[in-house]
């Protein structure tokens, strides 16, 4: 007699009722919704409203250096947007490094002490007064904080006429002074300064110096300046483009064109161009015009590495 064991039921399929996985129901999930055509077209619109803007800010100085190629006849008689038949750039240059002898290299020399001592002192105030502003406590911090901000919502078209009245008093006016000792205060980079001196400039380095018998101008000067490298080549970009381009307290404070910078004395050109009589000397203010460019041009270039490398690395720490 045989005995016939069933399996028991256990709730799971015999392996003969199992169906295949083939025949098994696909569960159907809902196709995920991809963003691909909408970034695309703001890829798109993002492009072009680049390129306008792109063209918008290149036309002036395309239009600079075509017109700076012609002669006095075809600036007037040529398209302004395009070369003319004559080539006459290195006879403009000519023509502007020498008219009324050689006035515009004096006021290129007027321009580059202003921009050296200006620029380079009020950088230098910015970065010793932002470093120590974000680095030591002492009472008023808070005033001088909001006496700093107010400074930077100031413009300074403003502050230029008590300026000239000020400097009037003590019988700076029309001089080198009238024009530098204003530039050296730089409210917004100081701002800046101390801004990134926060967070650039660990406060256990600076213990760490101290405890080795290191002064506070030693570890500036050798420590604190190299970490501070980036905002310094910063705060001195804003102020050379800014005293380089300053022409409404250069225009007020001095009377001799002896003293003039580049703005003043290129405006001065203009004025006589638009006279009756004046209008030989148009092409000279276009090629001046260029050639004054040129030079804040190139400074950008070369510390704009400085710039972004040092941005970069203090972004890794």
């Amino acid at each position: 007699m045989s005995i016939r064991l069933s399996p028991p039921e256990t709730g799971a399929p015999s392996p003969e009722r199992m169906t295949p996985a083939s025949k098994l129901p696909v569960p159907k999930f809902a196709a995920p919704r991809r963003g691909g055509a909408s970034r695309k077209r703001s890829s798109i619109l993002l492009t072009i409203v680049m390129g306008v803007m792109a063209v918008y800010a290149l036309l002036p100085l395309f239009w600079l250096l075509v017109n700076s190629t012609k002669t006095q006849s075809s600036l007037f008689s040529s398209f302004g947007l395009w070369f003319s038949g004559d080539f006459a750039l290195w006879e403009n240059i000519t023509g502007a490094l020498t008219y009324n002898d050689g006035e515009f290299l004096r006021w290129l020399a007027n321009t580059v002490l202003y921009v050296v001592v200006g620029a380079g002192g009020a950088t230098f105030l910015a970065t010793l007064a932002g470093y120590g502003l974000a680095k030591f406590d002492f009472p008023g911090k808070r005033g001088v904080f909001a006496v700093v901000l107010g400074a930077v919502a100031v413009p300074g078209t403003a502050l230029a006429v008590p300026t000239f009245l000020m400097f009037s008093q003590m019988g700076l006016t029309n001089t080198p002074w009238s024009v530098i000792i204003p530039s050296l205060i730089s409210p917004f980079g100081l701002y800046l300064v101390w801004i990134y001196a926060l967070e650039s400039v660990p406060t256990e380095v600076l213990e760490a110096a101290r405890m080795d018998g290191a002064g506070e101008f030693r570890t500036f000067f050798t420590i604190s300046l190299r970490m501070l490298a980036p905002g310094f080549i910063t705060v001195l970009l804003f102020t050379v483009v800014a005293t380089w381009n300053n022409y409404f307290l250069p225009l007020i404070m001095l009377s001799q064109s002896a003293w003039y910078p580049l703005t003043v004395g290129l405006n001065s050109w203009n004025a006589q161009a638009t006279t009756a009589g004046g209008e030989a000397i148009y092409n000279l203010v276009i090629t001046g015009s260029l050639l004054t460019i040129v030079p804040i041009v190139g400074a950008f270039l070369f510390l704009q590495r400085y710039w972004q490398s040092g941005l970069s690395a203090g972004s890794v720490k």
